[in-house]
């Protein structure tokens, strides 16, 4: 059993839009069953603690996966969700792992948060595997390696698409597009068809494209963690 923390968006508004958002359900639900179907432990947390705020877009009917029927019917893990730790509160040292999942609420927090950089940059400098979904490798924009470079530079990454974002009609919304950022950073960045399931690791780095590549990063994440 390895120890795996799960870091999610407290940030619930894009921007001055006046538009909601959060963490995709989806994004959250997939890779959390199947890594405690595996026996890990999962913590939760965020930047501000407690519950934190669900993308409505992902609850609608044409966004429902098994994963997210079972959660809607998983009292327990509703709970734990409710009660997010705080991302200060957090000990990197007492975890194997860290999961991100996307939506677009982790633009406007987490990309900045100095706590979750380190965090990030803790379990890199210590090879432990750091995993990232859809919008979640936009965190990825200031954190570096243990030589002060970007850390995707020269590594292969994948993340939300410029045409996907296109497609969702929020190209001028988000504060930056996640391809561009990641190909400016030095990312061997790649991906497949929009919407369809793609998920690269390079070493202990994994990213996945967009929602319906949820499971392929859990199943890479697993993988690094037997």
């Amino acid at each position: 059993m390895k120890n795996i923390l799960f870091v999610l968006t407290s940030n619930d508004s894009m921007g001055d839009t006046g538009k909601r958002t959060g963490f995709w359900i989806e994004e959250f639900a997939a890779p959390y069953y199947q890594l405690t179907d595996a026996g890990h432990q999962v913590t939760l947390a965020s930047p501000k603690g407690g519950q934190p705020p669900i993308d409505p877009n992902s609850e609608t009917d044409d966004a429902q996966t098994a994963a997210t029927e079972r959660f809607e019917k998983d009292s327990a893990t509703q709970e734990k969700l409710a009660n997010t730790k705080k991302l200060d509160d957090v000990n990197p040292a007492e975890f194997d792992a860290v999961f991100y999942p996307g939506g677009h609420g982790v633009l406007w927090d987490l990309v900045e948060d100095s706590q979750s950089i380190n965090i990030i940059e803790e379990f890199a400098a210590a090879d432990k595997p750091v995993a990232f979904v859809c919008h979640a490798p936009a965190v990825l924009k200031n954190v570096k390696n243990t030589s002060g470079e970007p850390l995707v530079k020269d590594k292969k990454v994948t993340g939300f698409t410029n045409t996907e974002e296109e497609a969702v009609g929020l190209t001028d919304a988000v504060p930056f597009l996640l391809e561009d950022m990641l190909k400016e950073n030095g990312g061997s960045y790649t991906k497949t068809d929009d919407w369809q399931p793609y998920a690269v690791a390079d070493g202990i780095l994994i990213t996945g494209q967009n929602p319906a590549s949820s499971e392929k990063v859990a199943h890479l994440l697993n993988k690094k963690l037997s």
